[in-house]
This record gives C-alpha cells, sequence and structure tokens, in this order.
C-alpha cells in the first residue's frame, strides 16, 4: 500500500457530479484486498484505489443535473449499474452482473482528493447530518437491506449473530423497521458494550452463555421471529434453525470465507422457516439518510477513530488487527 499522485482521468458527464472527498470509511472488504488482493472471483490484478464509505462536497455538475448544485454535501452510493440491465428495471439493481462497485477490482474506489459519480446516485445530507455520518450511510443500508428483507412484523424478537459494524447496524435497522428487542450474540466483550449502549439491544457474550438456551429462556421456549447472521464464520450457521421460532425467518448477511457452511435443512423444513438472503443493497440511501436525520438511529458511537489521509497506511494495518474496540475507523480526505 502507498500514498502517490493517481491521474484517474474522470470526465463530468451530463448527469454526473465532481465530488470532492472528505470522510471514507474503512470497511472489512477494503482490510481484506489489502492483506490477501482478492475477495472470491474479485482479484486486484493492478494497483486499485480502496474505499467505498464516502461523503464530501459537490465542486461540479453536469448540465442535466436537476437537484444537486454546487456546494451541496452529499453522501454517494458506490454501486452504479447498467440502467438497462433486467434487474435495475426490476427495481434489483443490486444484482446486476454489469454493476460497477468502488474499489472492486478493476474499479477504483474514493480514497482520492476527488471523484466523478452519477448524480442519481448521490445524495444530499441534510444539516444535521455530519461528513462521518454521511460516510456511514453506506455500511447502515446493508442493515437496511437485511431488516427489509426480514419482512419485520411490528413487535418482532430478533437475533443477530455478530456485533461488527454490520450486525449492530442490522440490529439498529431491525429497531427502527419494528422490533421490540434485538438479542445481539459475539465472542468480543468489548463490541457487546458497544453495541449494549443503545436501548433496545441485549448483548450476549457466547464465551459465557449458551445463545440457544439463552434465547429460550428469554421467549418462553419459543425462540426468535428472526435471526440475522451477520460473521460469515461457518460454525455460526450450525444453530441458526435451533434460534428461531416456528414460522420465523433466518437473514443471511454475512459471507463465509469459502463460500460454504454447514445448515440443518432438516429442521429449517420442520420449522417452515423462510431463508432469505443479501446482496449489498437497493433502493436504500434515501431511507438510511431520513433515520439518520431524524435522530431515530445515531451511528456517532460506532466511529471508533477518524485520522487524516496522511496516516491512511497506519488506519489499514489498524484495521487489520481487528482490535475488539474498534468498529468503525474513518478517513479524511479534504478536511
Amino acid at each position: 500500500m502507498s500514498l502517490r499522485p493517481f491521474e484517474t482521468n474522470q470526465v463530468v458527464g451530463p448527469h454526473d457530479v465532481k465530488i470532492a472527498v472528505h470522510t471514507v470509511g474503512v470497511c472489512g472488504s477494503d482490510v481484506h484486498y489489502y492483506e490477501e488482493g482478492q475477495i472470491g472471483p474479485f482479484v486486484v490484478k493492478e494497483p486499485m484505489i480502496l474505499g467505498h464509505e464516502a461523503s464530501g462536497t459537490v465542486i461540479e455538475v453536469g448540465h442535466a443535473v436537476t437537484h444537486l448544485k454546487v456546494g451541496d454535501r452529499v453522501a454517494a452510493e458506490p454501486g452504479i449499474p447498467d440502467p438497462n440491465s433486467r434487474a435495475s428495471k426490476l427495481g434489483l439493481y443490486n444484482l446486476d452482473p454489469a454493476v460497477r462497485f468502488w474499489a472492486t477490482p478493476p474499479i477504483h474506489g474514493c480514497l482520492i482528493g476527488h471523484v466523478v459519480h452519477p448524480a442519481a446516485f448521490t445524495y444530499r445530507l441534510p444539516d444535521n447530518v455530519s461528513f462521518a455520518e454521511g460516510a456511514m450511510v453506506e455500511p447502515f443500508a446493508i442493515g437496511m437491506q437485511s431488516a427489509a428483507k426480514a419482512r419485520i412484523k411490528p413487535g418482532d424478537v430478533a437475533v443477530v449473530i455478530g456485533a461488527g459494524p454490520i450486525g449492530i447496524m442490522i440490529a439498529l435497522a431491525a429497531l427502527a423497521g419494528g422490533c421490540a428487542r434485538v438479542i445481539v450474540a459475539d465472542l468480543a466483550r468489548p463490541k457487546l458494550d458497544i453495541a449494549a449502549q443503545y436501548a433496545g439491544i441485549a448483548p450476549v457474550d457466547v464465551t459465557k452463555t449458551d445463545l440457544v438456551e439463552h434465547l429460550l429462556r428469554e421467549t418462553g421456549g419459543w425462540g426468535a421471529d428472526i435471526v440475522f447472521e451477520a460473521t460469515g464464520a461457518a460454525p455460526a450457521y450450525r444453530n441458526l434453525a435451533e434460534l428461531a421460532c416456528p414460522g420465523g425467518a433466518i437473514v443471511l448477511v454475512g459471507m463465509p470465507a469459502k463460500g460454504t457452511a454447514e445448515l440443518d435443512i432438516v429442521r429449517i423444513q420442520t420449522k417452515e422457516l423462510r431463508l432469505e438472503s443479501i446482496f449489498r443493497y437497493a433502493n436504500m440511501y434515501d431511507r438510511a439518510i431520513e433515520l439518520i436525520a431524524s435522530g431515530k438511529v445515531d451511528l456517532k458511537p460506532l466511529i471508533s477513530g477518524t485520522f487524516p489521509f496522511e496516516e491512511s497506511i497506519a488506519v489499514f494495518e489498524r484495521a487489520a488487527e481487528h482490535r475488539p474496540t474498534d468498529v468503525k475507523l474513518q478517513i479524511v480526505v479534504n478536511g
């Protein structure tokens, strides 16, 4: 990894905006590319700019753009689909095979001074939403997508496996979507302590407590209406069906490193469980920003550290340590 001048040759088209990048969040996928050079079929074969969680200020607009102007503070949705694809026309643009996603080879990311981005995927931030919060919209959109796929009913009880940034954001989105309470389980006590700051979230340290037994006690032997898997750790999948109540739902969010994990299919069938999965998000950015602006969702406690661009390499090295006290690290490019 290095910091150096890099020419991206971006041109502002009629439907684009140019953004002076302010804050960029460091995502687990960024760290994985840094450590391994690939994620599944996506292989870094030439120099690539990292980063896909961005906020900034509009400094130029294309002549056909009407909803944004120079000076607007914005959050940028990093996945750009082909508007003519079948998936896009069905409203499933996140599943478009041709989607161009920041910091997914061979597409450059946003850890650079300026980016050119489609205005249709650029969202104005309300005055009471900071740049730091704007850079949190991307991971929170995953939580929103997860909650939407769960089809939450008011009063549902949910379990989230994993208290990382995505796990906590799933819990917050589930509460905003109508869950009465959310049990969040993890191995790392510091992350559970961060999650426990939020009303409605009950932490469970699985190194000390059997999660299935605990959940059955908490629900009178019934189980959770919704179980979200947010770790991608293969052992976590084995008990998912035991956690869900009859007729409940399992939502798969985390991705196992090898692409496979063990599920109890018979138990899923005998409980008639609904199995859902998510891949990124679609049509969630505006809703996520509305929730943050309303004050119903506060993501600020999840920001563990903010650093100047000049310290980017050190930030990635820290992120690669996977400290249990860190949830989200951010880099300020243009402060």
